[in-house]
């Protein structure tokens, strides 16, 4: 994985076009998936290879050099990250670059997750990260993307882009009743409702993604500055 200066992190299996290169080691692309546009590190490019079969499921794993969980991991996976699978090795899973993840960590690219608000859930904790979209840290509007890709939604990237593009907006008269999945925007942030009372949420006042009560967050959200702009449902 790799950062797209500052703004969002491109994902192990992500497809990339790149338009133009500078002198200083950096791609100008934009990203397949999402069509997300930034400068890329260009030694982390590297051609499109074998064309991905799976998708890693658990929040992360490891890539191994070997069937064995001793030896020293080559690096780590995110979830989501897309992976070219050759074969079976034991309890691994063999790519197509030599790599050996365990299966059970695993699962193909048309897997769909039943409960998205379920996979923002598992992010609990997770560090914030200004444009993070993993669990070694995260941003408000990579929470919500990553757990709706997770369950097979499209999404766009950036909390402006989210509250355009997803679900309707819920009327004065519907929104004291939250439901599981709404999504609460305000300009810049977006959190994501569990149930009645409470939201999750990576963001900068916790330095992580945390749970908390939903009217709480509004009231300290507001007093520092910013109002709810809109509720939406799915």
């Amino acid at each position: 994985m790799f950062r797209c200066r500052e703004k969002t992190q491109a994902l192990k299996g992500e497809r990339v076009t790149i338009y133009d290169r500078n002198a200083e080691g950096w791609a100008w692309g934009q990203l397949n998936g999402d069509g997300y546009v930034g400068w890329l590190p260009d030694q982390a490019l590297a051609k499109p290879g074998a064309a991905p079969t799976h998708k890693v499921t658990s929040l992360s794993t490891f890539a191994f050099p070997g069937p064995s969980i001793k030896l020293r991991p080559g690096g780590i996976l995110p979830l989501g990250a897309n992976l070219a699978v050759r074969g079976d090795d034991g309890t691994f899973a063999v790519t197509h670059d030599g790599w050996y993840v365990p299966r059970q960590h695993l699962g193909p690219l048309d897997i769909s997750e039943s409960d998205f608000v379920a996979v923002a859930e598992r992010f609990a904790g997770t560090p914030y990260l200004w444009g993070g979209k993993t669990s070694l840290g995260i941003d408000c509007s990579g929470l919500v993307q990553v757990a709706l890709n997770a369950a097979c939604i499209g999404c766009p990237r950036d909390s402006d882009m989210q509250e355009q593009a997803l679900g309707r907006t819920l009327p004065e008269s519907e929104s004291k009743k939250l439901q599981r999945g709404d999504l609460i925007f305000w300009e810049g942030h977006v959190a994501i409702v569990r149930d009645a009372e409470t939201i999750v949420h990576a963001n900068a006042y916790h330095m992580a993604t945390a749970i908390e009560d939903t009217y709480a967050a509004i009231a300290r959200i507001k007093a520092a500055g910013s109002e709810v702009t809109s509720i939406k449902r799915l």
